[in-house]
C-alpha cells in the first residue's frame, strides 16, 4: 500500500526530527554549563515546548495509523515502537532542561573546578542517542547492541564524577551545595544514556519481535 508506505516514512522523519531537537538540547545545555552561558541555558528551556509538541503530534499520528490502517506484524511493531521511542526522547529533553536549570544556578556561583567528566558523559550520551536513531532508520544491525553496551561507559563516568566531588567535599565542606548540583547534572546525563538504551532495546524488538529488557546481552548477538 504506497500511501501507507509514505505515511510510515513520514513517521520516521518526524522521529528523526525529534531526535535532532533533543540532541541539540543536550549539547546546548552542557555547553551552557561548561561555558557559563546563561542565555544559552535559557534558550534550551524556551525550546522545550517544541519538543513536547512534536512528541504529542507523533503519538497522535501513531494512533491514527493504527485506527485507520490496521497494521500488522512488522508495521505494527514499527508504530508501537515509535510511540515508546518518542516518550524516551521527550524525557531526554526534560533532562536537558534540568541541566540548563542547574547551569543557570551554577553560573551565578564561583567556578568549583573545570568540568572534565561531565563533557565526556555528554558526548557519550549524545552518541548513544544518535546511534540508536540511526539504528531506527537502518533497521537490524549490530548498532543497537553496541549502544546498550556503551551505557556502562556513562555509568563508570558517573561514579568517577561522584568520587572526585566527594573527595572535594571532604576537604572543604563549604563547597557541598555546589558539588551536589554537579552530581545532579551527572545523574541527568546518566538518565539520558538510560533512555537511549531503552530506544536501542525497542529497536531490537522492532526488528526481531524479541524483547531483551532485563536480559543479558551476549557477544554473539545479533
Amino acid at each position: 500500500m504506497p500511501i501507507f508506505d509514505d505515511e510510515l516514512k513520514g513517521l520516521r522523519d518526524k522521529v528523526l526530527k525529534l531526535g535532532y531537537m533533543v540532541e541539540n538540547a543536550i549539547r546546548d545545555s552542557v555547553k551552557a554549563l561548561v561555558e557559563r552561558d546563561s542565555e544559552l541555558a535559557k534558550e534550551v528551556i524556551r525550546r522545550d515546548h517544541l519538543i513536547n509538541a512534536l512528541d504529542v503530534g507523533i503519538d497522535e499520528e501513531c494512533v491514527r495509523l493504527i485506527a485507520l490502517r490496521q497494521p500488522k506484524a512488522g508495521d505494527l511493531r514499527l508504530i508501537t515502537t515509535t510511540m515508546k521511542i518518542t516518550t524516551d526522547l521527550e524525557r531526554m529533553g526534560d533532562m536537558a532542561v534540568n541541566i540548563a536549570e542547574r547551569a543557570l544556578e551554577l553560573n551565578e556561583e564561583p567556578q568549583l573546578k573545570p568540568f572534565v567528566n561531565i563533557p565526556k558523559m555528554a558526548e557519550a550520551a549524545q552518541s548513544m542517542v544518535r546511534d540508536s536513531l540511526d539504528a531506527f532508520v537502518t533497521g537490524c544491525s549490530r548498532l543497537p547492541y553496541e549502544v546498550i553496551k556503551r551505557d556502562d561507559e556513562v555509568d563508570e563516568l558517573t561514579v568517577r564524577n561522584f568520587e572526585e566531588l566527594l573527595s572535594l567535599m571532604i576537604q572543604d565542606p563549604k563547597i557541598i551545595p555546589l558539588a551536589i548540583k554537579r552530581t545532579y547534572i551527572a545523574k541527568y546525563l546518566e538518565r539520558i544514556a538510560d533512555h537511549a538504551t531503552n530506544i536501542a532495546e525497542m529497536i531490537i524488538y522492532m526488528c526481531k519481535g524479541k524483547m531483551i529488557r532485563h536480559t543479558e546481552i551476549t557477544e554473539d548477538q545479533p
